[in-house]
C-alpha cells in the first residue's frame, strides 16, 4: 500500500524566517573595507532603523589613500635637468612645411571683447589666489594677442576622449578665435582609446604604445621619455599613423597649424602627407632632443606622418592642431591621481612648450583619491602643490588653475547621495590654490547648482556609476568653467577700456593745450587798437 505523501508547506515558512532573521543579523554588521573596496551596510530595516555609519567608520589616514613616494620629486634637480638638455643645438629641431599662407585677418589684431552670454544660470566664479598676474596676463592675452592661445588641461579619466575640453574648446574658440577653423589641439600618434574621442579620428598602424600608468611594462629607454600627454608609441618598420578632422563640435573641421612632436634618437627618414594629396619628406640628423615639424596651410583637413627609416629607439608622441584663436589641449590619463606628472621627463616637457607656450595649465584631479568616510586630505593638499611647482618648472609663464574634484554621489539607504568626503576634498584642494599661488575652480559646486549628479544621471548627461559624465554632462560643466572664465576676462577687458578712456580724455586734454600754445606761438600778436595814432592835443575847455 501506497503512504501518503508528506507535507513539506511549513518547512518553507521555516526557511523563510530563517532568512529574515539572518538578513536582520546581517543589518547590525557595521561597514567595512575588503581589499581597498568599502561595503555598504546592508540594511533591509532601513525604513525603520538607520544607523550613524559616518561616525562608526575608522577615519583612514591621508597615507592609506596614495603611495606618497610617487609623488617624490627634487625640484632643484629637475631645474638643473631642464636647462641641460634644453641647451641650443647645433642639429635643427624644428622643420617647417608652410603651404601658401592666407593673409592675417585684422580683426585678430583688435581689443576682442568677451562673450556676453551667460551660458549657466547660476556663476560659479574662480578663486584667484595668484600675487604674480599671470591669470590677469592669460586674459589680456585672450583679448590682445596676435597669436594662438594656448591651455594645457591636464586631468583623469572625468574627461577622458576629449569629454569637457571639446566644449571648453569651442567655447572659447568661438569666443576668442578666427576661422578658419581652430583645431583640436593634442592627438596622440597611436592609442587604444582613439575610436573614444569624436573630436579628431585617428588611424595608427605599425606602432607600440605605452601608457605612463603601465611605464614598467615599457622598455627602459622610452620609461625615461614620457611627455605630459602620458603616452608614447614606437614604431616598427613603415609605421604611420593619419589624422582626419570632423565636424563633432564647431571650428574643427579644418585648422591652419599642426605640429607633429618625435624624438629620433638615430638618423631617420620621416615623410609628411597634408590632405591625401600632398607629400614632402625630412631627413633628421639623430639628436636626443625632441623635433618637431610644423606645418602650415589655408586649411589642414588630415595629416599623415610615416617612418621610413631610423626606427631604432624612435618615439612618437603626436601632433598638435591649433588655429589662430584658442588651443585647448587635452591630457588625460585614466586612474591618475595627479602622481604620474613626475613620472615624465621634464626636459620633454619644457621643450615642446618652447615650440608653443602654455598661458594657462588646469589641473583636474582628486577623482582617484577621494573616498567616502575619510575627511583629512591634507596629506594629499602638500602633493598638489608639488604640482602646481612641477607645472611651473617645465610649462615657465603658463597660469596655473586647479579644479575642485567634481561631484560624485553613492548609494546609501535613502538613496543616491553626494559622497560625505566631498567638501573635505574640496577644501584641501583649495587650500593648495591659496598655499600655492595659483586660481582655483569648484567643479562640484558647479554641478550642485545644475543639480548635482543624481540630476546630471536623470538627465542623461553622466554614467549610472555616478560618477563619470558623458559629452552631454561634459557639456553643461564646460559651460559653467567658460562663464568663470569669461567673467575673469570681462574684468580685464572693463580695465582696458577705462586705461584707454583715461588716455584718450588726457589726450584730448594735451591736444587742447598744444594748440593753445601752437596758437600763441605761430600767430601774430593782436594789435592795439590805438597803435601808431598821434597823442591827443591838450583840450582848451573854457573856464567856467
Amino acid at each position: 500500500m501506497k503512504s501518503p505523501e508528506k507535507d513539506y508547506t511549513h518547512r518553507t515558512w521555516q526557511a523563510a524566517a530563517a532568512l529574515i532573521a539572518v538578513l536582520v543579523a546581517v543589518s547590525f554588521i557595521p561597514p567595512r573595507s575588503i581589499g581597498g573596496i568599502h561595503l555598504r551596510r546592508a540594511n533591509i530595516l532601513s525604513d525603520l532603523i538607520t544607523f550613524d555609519d559616518a561616525a562608526a567608520t575608522e577615519q583612514k589616514s591621508s597615507a592609506e589613500l596614495y603611495d606618497e613616494e610617487e609623488f617624490q620629486v627634487d625640484l632643484a634637480e629637475v631645474a638643473s635637468r631642464i636647462e641641460a638638455d634644453t641647451t641650443p643645438r647645433e642639429v635643427p629641431t624644428c622643420y617647417e612645411w608652410r603651404l601658401g599662407e592666407e593673409a592675417p585677418d585684422s580683426t585678430l589684431y583688435r581689443l576682442r571683447e568677451p562673450d556676453s552670454t551667460r551660458w549657466i544660470a547660476t556663476l560659479t566664479p574662480l578663486e584667484d589666489y595668484s600675487d604674480s598676474g599671470l591669470l590677469r596676463a592669460f586674459c589680456d592675452t585672450l583679448l590682445l594677442a596676435r597669436r594662438p592661445v594656448r591651455i594645457a588641461f591636464l586631468g583623469d579619466s572625468f574627461v577622458e576622449g576629449d569629454i569637457l575640453t571639446a566644449d571648453l574648446r569651442e567655447r572659447l574658440q568661438t569666443a576668442y578665435g578666427g576661422r578658419p577653423g581652430g583645431g583640436t589641439g593634442f592627438a596622440p600618434m597611436a592609442s587604444p582609446l582613439t575610436a573614444f574621442r569624436r573630436t579628431v579620428k585617428t588611424q595608427a598602424k605599425g606602432w607600440t604604445t605605452y601608457n605612463i600608468m603601465q611605464r614598467k611594462s615599457a622598455p627602459e629607454f622610452l620609461r625615461g621619455h614620457f611627455y605630459v600627454s602620458g603616452w608614447v608609441s614606437q614604431p616598427a618598420a613603415d609605421a604611420s599613423t593619419r589624422w582626419e578632422s570632423t565636424d563633432f563640435r564647431r571650428q574643427l573641421d579644418a585648422s591652419t597649424d599642426a605640429r607633429i612632436l618625435f624624438l629620433s634618437p638615430q638618423d631617420s627618414r620621416v615623410e609628411v602627407t597634408l590632405n591625401d594629396t600632398l607629400r614632402h619628406e625630412f631627413t633628421v640628423a639623430g639628436d636626443a632632443s625632441v623635433r618637431q615639424i610644423a606645418v602650415s596651410a589655408p586649411r589642414i583637413r588630415s595629416l599623415g606622418f610615416r617612418v621610413l627609416s631610423g626606427m631604432k629607439d624612435f618615439i612618437g608622441y603626436g601632433a598638435i592642431f591649433e588655429g589662430r584663436g584658442v588651443v585647448v589641449d587635452n591630457y588625460s590619463v585614466r586612474s591618475n591621481n595627479g602622481q604620474a606628472m613626475f613620472w615624465t621627463n621634464p626636459s620633454v616637457n619644457a621643450q615642446i612648450h618652447a615650440f608653443a607656450p602654455y598661458d594657462l595649465v588646469i589641473l583636474q584631479y582628486g577623482l582617484n583619491i577621494m573616498q567616502a568616510g575619510v575627511t583629512n586630505y591634507r596629506g594629499y593638499a602638500a602633493q598638489i602643490e608639488k604640482m602646481v611647482a612641477y607645472v611651473r618648472q617645465c610649462f615657465p609663464g603658463a597660469a596655473v588653475l586647479i579644479l575642485g574634484v567634481s561631484d560624485r554621489s553613492v548609494k546609501t539607504d535613502s538613496g543616491f547621495q553626494p559622497m560625505d568626503a566631498i567638501p573635505y576634498m574640496v577644501e584641501s584642494q583649495r587650500s593648495a590654490a591659496r598655499n600655492s599661488g595659483a586660481a582655483f575652480w569648484p567643479t562640484s559646486e558647479a554641478m550642485q547648482a545644475q543639480g548635482g549628479m543624481a540630476e546630471f544621471v536623470r538627465n542623461g548627461w553622466a554614467g549610472k556609476d555616478f560618477t563619470h559624465i558623458n559629452y552631454a554632462g561634459g557639456r553643461r560643466v564646460a559651460w559653467a568653467l567658460f562663464d568663470a572664465l569669461n567673467a575673469e576676462v570681462r574684468k580685464a577687458y572693463d580695465e582696458i577700456r577705462r586705461a584707454e578712456i583715461r588716455k584718450a580724455e588726457a589726450a584730448a586734454v594735451m591736444d587742447s593745450l598744444q594748440r593753445s600754445r601752437l596758437q600763441l606761438e605761430l600767430l601774430p600778436e593782436p594789435i592795439s587798437e590805438t597803435a601808431g595814432l598821434p597823442a591827443p592835443a591838450s583840450l582848451n575847455l573854457p573856464q567856467p
